[in-house]
């Protein structure tokens, strides 16, 4: 049984066939899907979506892109939201230093409010990161973000950015950028990381792997990554679907 640490199946992209891909996804051994609401739009249908599947659960938090909106009340939003029975983590949070769209002390100091939030809830964080490796690691190290640890979302960086992660109590997560043939840094980091701290993910509809590359991504797809990994790790199939699971389960505790 495989489990897709991060979609977004609430996306407009699957507007005309949401069921469908969902059905799928159980259909072809995915059992359980992470699915990530990130501001006010998404967060709402994330929790829906939640709600209405047994196995789907939700990540809740507001996106470094969109830190420019959060108004007053919407942390406590998200805090109210960490105390319903589906919701394992605060995510995705972190810096985007790729798209101008919010100023980066902005979105600093949002980061840092969340995961102090994450450390009152005693609830792991979701961390996006773009083009930010070095401010990512030190605020992470500066909040004591240790104290919760989470997932390095779509992991880029490098394996010395991965060993400080590491060091945090942090998973490292691959989405379908390791599965394309040029993508000699994620797949020399996935191989040095320990099993025990490999998740895997689609990040649906986006960035879909080998041999869909491209295409809008979904959930089904996470048995890719997970081929792929198995290949670089030298382990089977069913020994990753399983490694993965357990960590996914561990990281988000999952009952």
């Amino acid at each position: 049984m495989l489990i897709d640490t991060h979609t977004h199946l609430d996306s407009y992209k699957f507007d005309e066939d949401r069921a469908e891909v969902i059905e799928r996804a159980f259909a072809s051994g995915v059992g359980k899907l992470i699915n990530v609401g990130f501001n006010r739009e998404t967060i709402p249908t994330t929790m829906k979506l939640a709600e209405q599947y047994e196995n789907i659960y939700a990540v809740v938090g507001w996106h470094p892109v969109d830190s420019i909106d959060m108004k007053d009340g919407d942390l406590e939003w998200i805090a109210s939201l960490c105390d319903h029975e589906k919701v394992v983590a605060i995510g995705e949070i972190g810096l985007d230093y790729h798209w101008d769209t919010s100023p980066k002390d902005v979105q600093q100091r949002v980061f840092r409010q969340q995961i102090a939030l994450a450390k009152h809830k005693k609830m792991p964080i979701v961390i996006h990161n773009r083009d930010a490796h070095e401010d990512v690691v030190r605020i992470l190290k500066e909040e004591n973000a240790r104290d919760v640890g989470g997932v390095m979302h779509c992991f880029s960086g490098s394996w010395e950015t991965a060993k400080q992660c590491l060091d945090m109590n942090f998973y490292i997560s691959f989405g379908g950028p390791v599965t394309f043939k040029n993508s000699r840094v994620p797949k020399e980091v996935l191989a040095k990381v320990p099993l025990d701290r490999i998740l895997i993910e689609t990040d649906s509809p986006y960035l879909a792997p080998h041999p869909h590359r491209g295409k809008r991504n979904e959930s089904s797809y996470v048995r890719h990554v997970a081929e792929t990994a198995a290949e670089i790790t030298g382990k089977s199939m069913e020994e990753i679907a399983k490694i993965t699971y357990e960590n996914a389960i561990n990281c988000f505790g999952i009952r």
